[in-house]
């Protein structure tokens, strides 16, 4: 039997390389809205799903988790939510006839675009142990099979219950309800992934591992930073509170290693009279730090707003409030005082009179949003970069006041709500205790795996079950190849999709793919139609509808799902009515509220206009340390010790994805067509090691003695500081090392990632003699 491979295939022909945009929105935006929409979905489906996005009695948009305002417009989405959306709302279909044809060899050889775009799934699948062939199967008989292997493992430990953080707040919390009552926290989530750093840094600073700052703070603010971070193409609904903020007088200042054009200029597509302008300018100022080079940076403001306080006492550092209600001062000050300039400036790459420009607007704004994503969460320090910005919004007493706070901007649409729920493998003893309390059962005490301990558990054998709530396990984890071999030695793999993505090709001894519907469709049971609630980047709760009917009649829902699991895996040993609570979702939300603080009159409050906020300690003036303080952390700045030759590779999105998710080959922003086999370098790089524009190289990752190979990249000079590299994932993603990761949170490392840049042997002679960024 043909082993499929871990990763898409080489692109046959080079991506095609012309000029970076210097405007997001516009025209552009709108025709690539409605191609996807139209393609894909079509005119009917596809306008019913368009005119239902982020509405009162609409759906969530999947696509990200950015809130929506109190006053929604008829047209509240985005050009890549309604990509989003259309990619859900495809008219083509996966069956079991489609199965029959493709092989899971044969479909290996596909590229990821091509497996996004065979359509819905609407059978559930198996593929037997020495079949090459997914068949279709009842669904009693894939609950039967799941039952089979987990209740025969030695321990509850064996088996690894992965999340999404598409899946809704009724799913998650009957998911994580299950996988305890069974008797382990191996709970992995994507938020391992992504804003693990963020969780942690705040927690320990602030005692809530969430944001302050509500949507509405944004048209208070005075100043915004916007760190780590790519709205254009990551949150474009974000550009239009930022375009906003612009008009009246905020300073918004971008901190970034490569200049990114949703923060340069926007033109919004609703303003039908701006859409052939030059549009808004929205960067005051942009940092162009070196990859990982935010502490120093963070350091450098801090170090020059106390010299600006030293030179006039009281009128940079809020004093009351830093004396009040703070603890560390002493020392964070004491710290900054033996960094020297010429460290900030020389690790962090922006020149000194960049960084004192930056610290007069935090200097004369009284009202500063400090905004972030994962340029800061997925490196070694990060959670010492998330805990530097919280420094430098204590020092501003800027932390419970409105126009002000920190927002850590989350990708996924209820990957925070997911978190809410008790998806989190280290869950905190109320919350077991609140468990046992209704649910008259034990829960497992012990921590659980994350996301890196499941690879490394199934690698080793200690895990031999993994279960997928959504998501492409795959393709979003570090270190590729070590994660199929990983997942190829369990007995039984299982995902809950929409769509077939590439992590259903790389399986255990048995697999199991259940369909499931998406956020858009109508999810009909006992008592009638459902809704279901997400809670959004900012802890706003609130309903989502489905718009539209079901790919396939053979679907059903998460909840669905993980209450027919239940039953059949626990049987007589849960007193849980699982069949029951999924009848009417309002009976799950009600187990919500006796679990859960801040969820009093669920049923009640979600079905107010814009749903309701959960509590927030910290943005209602509380911080919920132990000690009742908000605290200052000292950090050593990192040092960037390359060898020669090396560089210092972070992994991004194109325009034309979501996660791992591939919408196009296109990154109309970045100038890039047609292809995602690219690496940004700075043109001196490119010269330096005899390379050229648009030469096919080999990318080789540097870790602890251990090297890593992807081939044939594209080469393309861009503006990108020297030593620094950018490509794009999933395709880099066999760089990252699975034993890389951030202290304290575990998140791996993919934004800092050690290689070196060699010609590709094969390609060597098709390298072209002139630059292609010309066309």
């Amino acid at each position: 039997m043909v082993v499929p491979g871990a990763q898409p295939p080489l692109e046959a022909q080079p991506p095609d390389v012309g000029p970076v945009k210097t405007v997001a929105g516009g025209v552009p935006a709108v025709l690539s809205a409605f191609k996807h929409v139209l393609s894909e979905a079509g005119p009917w489906r596809g306008g019913r799903l368009v005119w239902k996005i982020n509405q009162q009695d609409g759906f969530d948009c999947p696509g990200c988790a950015w809130p929506d305002p109190r006053h929604r417009s008829v047209q509240e989405y985005c050009e890549n939510g309604a990509k989003a959306v259309a990619e859900e709302g495809t008219q083509e279909r996966v069956t079991p006839e489609f199965f029959r044809e493709w092989s899971v060899a044969r479909l290996a050889e596909q590229s990821d675009l091509w497996l996004g775009k065979a359509g819905r799934l609407t059978h559930p699948m198996v593929l037997r142990e020495g079949a090459t062939h997914y068949e279709p199967l009842s669904w009693d008989e894939a609950f039967a099979l799941v039952a089979e292997e987990l209740n025969v493992l030695g321990s509850p430990d064996e088996a690894a219950f992965y999340t999404s953080g598409r899946t809704s707040n009724e799913a998650a919390f009957l998911y994580q309800l299950f996988v305890r009552e069974f008797g382990t926290n191996n709970l992995p989530d994507c938020s391992n992934m992504c804003h693990e750093s963020s969780g942690t840094g705040l927690t320990e600073t602030i005692g809530i591992g969430k944001g302050t700052v509500t949507l509405e703070d944004f048209d208070h603010a005075q100043a915004i930073f916007v760190i780590g971070q790519n709205p254009g193409t990551n949150h474009p609904r974000m550009l239009t509170a930022l375009q906003a903020a612009a008009r009246r007088g905020c300073e918004i200042v971008s901190v970034n290693p490569l200049p990114e054009t949703g923060l340069n200029r926007f033109k919004h597509p609703q303003e039908v009279l701006h859409l052939f302008g030059p549009g808004t300018a929205l960067n005051k100022l942009f940092l162009q730090v070196r990859i990982n080079g935010d502490v120093a940076l963070l350091q450098g403001l801090g170090k020059a707003l106390l010299e600006r306080e030293a030179k006039a006492p009281g009128t940079v550092v809020d004093r009351a409030f830093v004396e009040g209600r703070t603890a560390g001062f002493d020392a964070y000050a004491a710290h900054l005082a033996t960094v020297s300039w010429v460290d900030v400036v020389e690790e962090s790459g922006v020149p000194r009179e960049q960084i004192e420009e930056a610290a007069d607007i935090l200097a004369r704004s009284e009202r500063t949003i400090f905004c972030w994503a994962m340029g800061l969460t997925q490196h070694k320090n990060a959670v010492g970069n998330i805990q530097e910005i919280v420094n430098l919004a204590l020092l501003r007493g800027s932390i419970g006041k409105q126009g002000a706070g920190v927002c850590p901007v989350r990708g996924h649409s209820n990957v925070q709500g997911d978190r809410t729920m008790g998806i989190w493998e280290h869950a905190k003893p109320e919350f077991m205790d609140a468990l046992a309390k209704e649910f008259g059962f034990a829960p497992p005490r012990h921590r659980g795996l994350d996301t890196v301990g499941t690879l490394q558990a199934l690698h080793e054998g200690r895990v031999k079950v993994f279960f997928a709530m959504g998501g492409n396990f795959l393709s979003a984890t570090p270190d590729t190849e070590f994660t199929a071999r990983a997942l190829r030695r369990a007995r039984l793999t299982v995902h809950v999709s929409t769509k077939l993505n590439r992590a259903h090709l790389v399986h255990g001894q048995r697999a199991l793919i259940l369909p499931c519907l998406g956020r858009t469709e109508h999810d009909v049971q006992a008592a009638g139609r459902q809704f279901v609630t997400v809670e959004d980047s900012m802890g706003m709760v609130h309903a989502s509808r489905g718009a539209v009917a079901p790919a396939s009649e053979h679907l059903l829902s998460e909840p669905v799902i993980v209450a027919r699991l239940a039953k059949a895996v626990l049987g007589a040993r849960s007193k849980v009515p699982w069949l029951s609570l999924v009848e009417d979702y309002d009976r799950v939300r009600e187990l919500i509220q006796r679990c859960i603080p801040g969820f009093d009159d669920f049923n009640r409050r979600v079905r107010e206009r814009n749903g309701f906020a959960l509590p927030n300690g910290p943005r209602e003036g509380r911080f919920t340390t132990k000690d009742g303080k908000a605290h200052f952390t000292v950090h050593e700045m990192p040092r960037h010790r390359l060898e020669p030759g090396q560089l210092l590779m972070m992994t991004l999105r194109s325009h034309d994805q979501y996660n791992t998710t591939v919408y196009g080959l296109d990154d109309r922003y970045r100038g890039i067509r047609q292809g995602r086999r690219v690496v940004f370098l700075h043109p001196e790089d490119v010269k330096a090691r005899g390379l050229t524009a648009g030469q096919k190289v080999d990318l080789t990752s540097h870790f602890q003695g251990e090297t890593r190979v992807a081939r044939e990249f594209l080469v393309v000079p861009y503006n990108i500081p020297r030593q620094c590299a950018a490509t794009y994932f999933p395709e880099a993603n066999v760089l990252v090392p699975v034993d890389s990761f951030a202290d304290k949170s575990r998140t791996p490392t993919s934004k800092s990632v050690v290689i070196t840049v060699a010609p590709s042997p094969v390609a060597a002679a098709l390298v072209p003699a002139s630059n292609p960024r010309s066309g």
